[in-house]
């Protein structure tokens, strides 16, 4: 493999790069004298939807919530795609780039150079997205860039060959920082490409937090009256290992006859291309084969978020069944998870580190042991309510708010030009949680995450906490519902009050 080094803005080490002479020199008599109009722009390079893909689901997500927390700069997309794929994009979409075209690279590379709104570049890297051996378009493409850059590795694969060893090593040389889901990821880059430790940032994977207390809002189906839903969902494909499912069931459903297993995500488009529906067919004889058709429920479409997190809320165990064991990270473990669900999972690296009472792990492929844990689980409750407060607790640091905070602080840090100064969008005062959190006597002492939990009783101090916050808000707003709770307060801290 070729390898490139850039070694200072505009200035390059190549070695047999077709194609590029012109390119470079063009790149090194380039200046950014005219100036920026309007506020700098950070360019996200990534495959987008309508693209149904994780990465494209995983960067809309992430750049929905830096918009919703920050102001002060705007965040523009390049938009991956390959042959035989269009797609309308929405408005932050600025360019467009076939991963097939090493042209398209070369113009994509002196677009970015030559206009002074965009301050950074924050590539979002798999294998499968860039062409080349390896995806070594890629690496081409950043020596080309004189602007700073942030890569996050969704995979980071050990013990790899040489080649592969040198690019990743190559593309964390050329990029400021790199961003990690896992420590496991962390622990790999070290130790098996001898990446420094400086280069490396820890933000897990973001996920949409579901408020326990919210109605659950989906698809009614007369099949879930009564039932115990375990469900597993994304992209289908052999990966995915749903199979090791399917034979789990008929020795889960012997103990437990109402249980109804959802299947919830259309086929991978990839997976279509290359042999149809063939995966598809495959677990639809294997439901036929294990007698489970009153037992299994395909749900063949590329759900809504909505839909999504109403599904899962409704699920009273998920199964992550992937036989993938260098899958570093899932976004659909991370949503399950917020969603409240027990997880019954292979022991991929994410699991691992945070299923730490939210669940179980069993081997690859290995359906006795699933059932094993499902019918464990499933005999016991109580046991399942409390993995469903872990799992709240357990995701809430990862919520999108969090993940924002965290990549937009690397930026700021990563900015060798001082341009990118966020200014934070504080939302709306929300009293949801206090007014949920009190009676006619007052405020409840406890919650269950947001549940109340009226058997905790009520205490002077968190009234006297309330009562602070309210007349505050108050003060602010001028809110006439406000004196009703001030009301309860007050009566509640003169209730307490002695003699003396």
């Amino acid at each position: 493999m070729n390898m490139i080094s850039r070694k200072e803005k505009g200035s390059f080490t190549l070695t047999e790069v077709p194609g590029k002479e012109d390119f470079i020199a063009f790149s090194r008599s380039m200046t950014n004298a005219d100036q920026a109009v309007g506020p700098p722009q950070i360019l996200f390079i990534s495959s987008y939807p309508p693209r149904e893909c994780g990465i494209a689901t995983y960067t809309y997500d992430l750049i929905q919530a830096i918009k919703k927390k920050f102001s002060q700069f705007t965040i523009k997309v390049c938009a991956l795609e390959t042959k035989n794929q269009t797609y309308v994009y929405p408005e932050e979409v600025k360019y467009v780039l076939q991963t097939t075209e090493w042209g398209q690279y070369q113009s994509l590379a002196r677009k970015i150079n030559a206009d002074p709104k965009i301050k950074m570049v924050f590539i979002q890297h798999e294998f499968g997205l860039f062409s080349g051996e390896f995806g070594e378009f890629l690496l081409w493409f950043l020596t080309l860039l004189t602007k700073p850059i942030i890569t996050t590795f969704h995979t980071v694969l050990p013990k790899p060959v040489p080649d592969r060893r040198k690019l990743v090593r190559a593309i964390a040389e050329l990029s400021e920082q790199v961003v990690v889901m896992t420590k496991n990821s962390s622990e790999i880059l070290k130790s098996d490409y001898h990446i420094d430790e400086k280069k490396l940032t820890l933000i897990p994977h973001g996920t949409h937090l579901v408020s326990s207390f919210e109605p659950i809002d989906f698809p009614q189906h007369e099949e879930f009256e009564g039932k115990l839903i375990l469900s597993t969902f994304g992209l289908l494909g052999p990966g995915k290992s749903i199979e090791t499912a399917l034979d789990a069931l008929p020795a889960i459903i012997e103990q437990f006859p109402n249980v109804l297993y959802l299947i919830l995500g259309k086929t991978h488009p990839g997976v279509v291309k290359n042999e149809g529906e063939k995966y598809r067919r495959f677990l639809e004889e294997k439901v036929a084969e294990n007698g489970l058709e009153n037992h299994v429920m395909f749900i063949n479409s590329y759900l809504s978020l909505q839909d999504l997190m109403g599904y899962l809320q409704r699920t009273d165990m998920y199964l992550f069944t992937s036989k993938d064991p260098f899958q570093a990270v899932s976004g659909t473990f991370a949503y399950a998870m917020a969603c409240g669900c027990p997880i019954v999972s292979t022991p991929i690296p994410h699991a691992i580190e945070m299923l730490d009472g939210a669940g179980k792990i069993f081997d690859f492929g290995h359906s006795r042991k699933l059932a094993t844990a499902a019918i464990e689980l499933l005999s016991n409750p109580l046991l399942l309510n409390e993995m469903r407060l872990n799992a709240f607790h357990a995701i809430s640091p990862t919520a999108w708010q969090n993940t924002a905070l965290s990549h937009v602080q690397l930026m700021q840090n990563a900015d060798q030009s001082n341009s990118i100064a966020p200014v934070y969008k504080f939302p709306p005062i929300s009293l949801a949680h206090i007014k949920r959190m009190t009676t006619a006597r007052g405020f409840i002492q406890f919650a269950n995450i947001s549940n109340p939990d009226i058997q905790s009783g009520y205490t002077l101090d968190d009234n006297a906490r309330a009562l602070i916050a309210i007349t505050q808000h108050y003060a602010l707003t001028g809110d006439s519902e406000d004196l009703t709770l001030i009301k309860i307060y007050l009566d509640f801290i003169l209730y307490c009050q002695q003699a003396d």
